[in-house]
């Protein structure tokens, strides 16, 4: 197992943020970006759009209106859209400066423009697998595309890997993602995972369920060999809207990347081979052959007067057979390991 990379989606959540702390967006956003770098991301993730742009005004809710109760895609996004270019531009020259990569999801084809130039990699949200347009601008950068892959077909995820590849770009990482927001653990179907391997692209994950205590589900994923972990992030999952109710906090990221350096720890070699800390337990904890009683010279040796004992410091076990038959050289007390140099080959 390699350490997957983690993007703490912080999305839109600083707005409540900013909020809630009476401050300025731009200081919400870079307290974020902060936090979720001492918590263990490898990159932070925006959302650029305008709401114009992306949804019509008569664009009904998809997500739970008991926790985020607009009803309207357009009137969502109308309360979120006031970054642009020169805010992404800050934004990504402070996680330079941190030492955290930044990235934003383009949902319009001008997003793409400027992004380009401030994020190492792409990605593609699950709404905009069938958004010929956007795919195609985005695969043109020939930077790697992290395509989420939620409510998708087979044919659906191909026809969106051909349109990238069509443009010169293969460097492609398929997230598995359930649309769902949140997503019911029953509902999050990891095993999908598998079923993405068979695209031949690097796998990951992007998750909608809600923090459990442990983060087992973002561990199980890595498990199964998701080399990029996408989770929504905030500073306070009690706040009523948008992102928060499922997304993880610092300390459940803390907990996330514990976990994956336990992971990382136990994993080891691939090759079976015994340790040099094992050495002391293959001599003490294995075992010789001994004699049952104490023998005289000339004894010709039956398997009625050995046994096997620890510890190893004589003829192994394993040689039980052989000594069979043989005769000793001299006479040997019981509870002594047999040596070679004791018996008559």
């Amino acid at each position: 197992m390699k350490k997957p990379y983690i993007i703490a989606e912080i999305g839109v959540n600083y707005y409540d943020i900013a909020k809630t702390q009476n401050i300025s967006l731009m200081e919400a956003a870079k307290i974020m970006v902060n936090e979720a770098k001492k918590s263990g991301a490898s990159a932070v993730k925006f959302q650029s759009y305008k709401a114009e742009k992306i949804a019509s005004k008569n664009s009904p809710s998809y997500w739970d209106t008991t926790k985020e109760p607009t009803t309207n895609q357009y009137d969502l996004f109308k309360k979120f859209d006031s970054f642009g270019e020169s805010e992404y531009i800050i934004l990504s020259h402070y996680c330079n400066e941190i030492g955290i990569d930044f990235m934003s999801t383009p949902f319009d084809l001008e997003s793409v423009d400027y992004l380009d130039p401030l994020v190492k990699l792409h990605k593609i949200s699950s709404s905009d697998i069938t958004n010929t347009p956007l795919i195609r601008k985005i695969a043109k950068t020939k930077k790697k595309i992290l395509l989420s892959t939620g409510a998708s077909t087979n044919e659906e995820i191909q026809d969106a890997i051909d349109i990238i590849e069509k443009e010169g770009n293969s460097d492609v990482v398929l997230l598995h993602c359930i649309l769902n927001y949140p997503t019911e653990n029953k509902n999050a179907n990891l095993n999908m995972i598998e079923n993405l391997k068979n695209f031949n692209k690097e796998v990951g994950y992007s998750d909608h369920t809600l923090p459990d205590e442990g983060m087992l589900i973002l561990t199980q994923a890595v498990m199964m060999g998701s080399s990029y972990i996408e989770k929504h992030f905030t500073l306070d999952k009690s706040l009523p809207g948008n992102d928060h109710y499922h997304a993880m906090d610092p300390k459940d990221l803390l907990k996330f990347a514990s976990n994956l350096e336990l992971l990382l720890e136990i994993g080891g070699s691939t090759l079976k081979t015994p340790l040099d800390t094992e050495e002391i337990s293959r001599k003490n904890a294995r075992r010789s052959v001994y004699l049952k009683n104490n023998l005289k010279k000339g004894t010709i040796l039956t398997k009625e007067h050995l046994i096997c004992k620890r510890p190893a410091h004589g003829i192994s076990a394993k040689e039980f057979d052989y000594i069979i038959g043989k005769e000793l050289k001299l006479d040997i007390k019981k509870d002594i390991a047999l040596q070679w140099e004791m018996i008559l080959n």
